[in-house]
């Protein structure tokens, strides 16, 4: 553990910053796997509406990148265009 006051600080800003990280990958990932759950079943247009906004704003937020948004968003549009064919 740090000494100095502004090392302890940046440990404590670093762990806060950490938690709001997960919790938004986390969120990511459940509404992937809810979006690909409601392709499998049929029902495309308002899961993959939400996903595809969730995903915009994260990557906005900079929780992943912009790269990573896009190709998330790609698969799941793709599935679900293969679903309804």
């Amino acid at each position: 553990m740090p000494n100095i006051k502004s090392a302890i600080k940046r440990v404590k800003v670093s762990e806060k910053k950490t938690e709001a990280n997960k919790m938004k990958k986390s969120e990511i990932r459940t509404v992937i796997k809810k979006a690909n759950a409601s392709i499998a079943t049929g029902d495309t247009a308002e899961s993959l509406k939400t996903a595809q906004k969730t995903l915009d704003k994260a990557a906005a937020k900079g929780y992943i990148s912009k790269n990573a948004a896009a190709r998330k968003k790609s698969r799941l549009s793709k599935a679900a265009a293969k679903a309804q064919a």
